[in-house]
């Protein structure tokens, strides 16, 4: 498969999105509380977005109808903001998306919600850690399969197990681009990653079986126990030796006033 790497034009448009994606979950993080509601949250971040110049990508795509995707607890992505109340102990993951300029950001982060018990933050923690693990080998000379392989190894040993129906993906003017970029596989397999690909990380994590179905809404995807689930994502260029971040999560893990 030929993927076109980016210019280096193009990949600094890309960052201005990464940038605003990344305030933009800041600003969520902030109001992340028990007794709020994942809709207030979604109308936060739209005017955040919209506030910058950008306008919110997800809202309409397919026919979604939020600016975020919003999951609680049992659902690994793509569930909808709506009137439920965040209590304590609950996790919430927010996804992101901007179009500005016209070109795509997209960034994911999973909340605690006020205090969590240890086993939940030990998976917010593996599962975080299992992206970084992922854009280390995101690098010149390696394949998708690389990537896969250092999220699966290292949170299969960490007794979690990883989701297999979703994956990651190329990104530039449109949201979803090849190459697709699976959080399990075997090194060496997979698409060569080559220097000026932009591509989304994006671990999603449960904390017991890796079966996962569709909600009857088309969207909301669940783990098939009800456990919870876990979900980070970052922007990165593929880079010779090392991948440069576009998205960050320094906009939340640097403020006091956000529970990360």
């Amino acid at each position: 498969m030929m993927v076109r790497p980016k210019t280096e034009e193009e990949i600094e448009l890309l960052r201005e999105n990464a940038i605003i994606v990344s305030k933009t979950l800041a600003e969520v993080g902030r109001h992340v509380a028990p007794g709020v509601t994942t809709a207030q949250l979604n109308k936060l971040a739209d005017e955040f977005i919209r506030s910058h110049g950008a306008v919110p990508s997800f809202l309409g795509y397919e026919g979604f109808p939020a600016a975020l995707c919003m999951s609680v607890n049992d659902v690994v992505v793509h569930g909808f903001p709506s009137d439920y109340v965040l209590k304590e102990g609950d996790v919430v993951s927010v996804d992101c998306g901007t179009l500005y300029k016209g070109w795509q950001g997209d960034s994911a982060y999973t909340f605690p919600v006020g205090e969590v018990d240890p086993e939940t933050r030990r998976l917010l923690d593996v599962t975080k850690a299992s992206l970084y693990k992922g854009i280390g080998a995101a690098v010149a000379g390696n394949r998708t399969g690389d990537i896969g392989y250092a999220v699966q190894s290292y949170v299969e040993a960490q007794g979690f197990s990883v989701v297999r129906e979703l994956e990651g993906h190329g990104l530039g003017r449109e949201m979803h681009e090849q190459p697709g970029v699976p959080n399990f596989g075997r090194r060496g397999k997979g698409t060569h990653l080559v220097e000026g690909m932009v591509i989304c990380i994006e671990p999603m994590i449960n904390a017991g079986v890796k079966s996962v179905y569709l909600d009857r809404n088309g969207w909301a995807v669940h783990t098939s126990d009800h456990k919870k689930s876990a979900h980070y994502e970052l922007t990165v260029v593929v880079r010779k030796g090392r991948a440069e971040q576009l998205s960050t999560f320094d906009f939340i893990e640097k403020d006091p006033k956000i529970n990360f």
